[in-house]
């Protein structure tokens, strides 16, 4: 079965997983905001008496059609991570690597913890991925950039398909010469990505949604077709549906009934996926 989809605590569903049997994981945990994060869902129609202006001086209302949202607040965040982190290193591969996606205000007690259980010698990088949306705050340097921490089982044998990764545009071309140029440049430790927009398409409504090109180019990168990628903490299951466009197997875990609603309806015409 290519795809499996488990709703339920990932600390047990992954106690049940067997050993070094997975090639790649990507995981976009909670961030320990403090806060709840929220994505309301609205449309707009026609009203002389409505709240927002259109093309035209034309009056609309919105009308909320509903909300996707989870508490992200943890009392002890690193002890909650621990034993999940300590099984995903037992189920990777020998050849396995872990992506780890984080923010500022977590990263650095994430990568000490990481460096004890994977050991310091199989942390090769942290990705910048980079972006200009969203609110700007006025007293301090604006936030807009997400941590990646890459990780492998053994620094000595790991898979890193670096002909496979999409190139992108020299910041100088006229520097690079013609050929170059129109080749493009591997990226480095820091990616230029936007955010999936409120009008995208690929928006699904899910509150904290990553772009699926982040996700390919990780799962290009890391691991070969055929192999299995798991993502614990799902969510709108971006990891999945990378997986089918790369003929990957995957495994996916949330416990929150909605990021479970969303991954039924995105994955609605699978006929290969599992529910457990």
């Amino acid at each position: 079965m290519p795809g499996r989809i488990y709703f339920g605590d990932n600390l047990p569903i992954l106690q049940t997983l067997p050993s070094a049997s997975v090639d790649l994981i990507y995981i976009d945990p909670p961030f320990n905001t403090g806060k709840t994060q929220e994505r309301t869902q609205i449309r707009t129609e026609r009203s002389e008496k409505g709240d927002r202006t259109g093309f035209g001086g034309r009056r609309y209302e919105t009308v909320r059609l509903g909300s996707k949202g989870y508490a992200d607040i943890f009392d002890d965040y690193l002890s909650f991570l621990e034993p999940r982190l300590t099984e995903a290193h037992r189920l990777l591969k020998a050849t396995g690597s872990l992506y780890f996606h984080i923010d500022y205000r977590e990263v650095h007690y994430c990568k000490i913890l990481l460096d004890a259980i994977f050991g310091r010698e199989c942390f090769l990088n942290e990705i910048i991925w980079a972006y200009d949306f969203g609110g700007k705050p006025r007293r301090k340097w604006p936030p807009k950039h997400d941590n990646i921490l890459f990780y492998v089982k053994d620094p000595n044998k790991y898979i890193f398909n670096v002909d496979d990764i999409d190139r992108e545009p020299y910041m100088a071309p006229g520097l690079a010469g013609p050929e170059k140029a129109a080749k493009g440049k591997l990226p480095t430790d820091t990616w230029w990505w936007t955010i999936v927009g409120t009008n995208s398409k690929e928006r699904n409504g899910y509150p904290t949604q990553k772009p699926l090109g982040i996700i390919n180019r990780i799962i290009r990168a890391s691991s070969n077709p055929g192999d299995t990628v798991l993502d614990f903490f799902a969510g709108s299951g971006t990891t999945g549906a990378a997986c089918r466009e790369l003929d990957r197997r995957f495994i996916l875990v949330d416990d929150n009934s909605q990021a479970i609603e969303v991954m039924r309806k995105r994955f609605a015409d699978s006929l290969d996926v599992e529910w457990a």
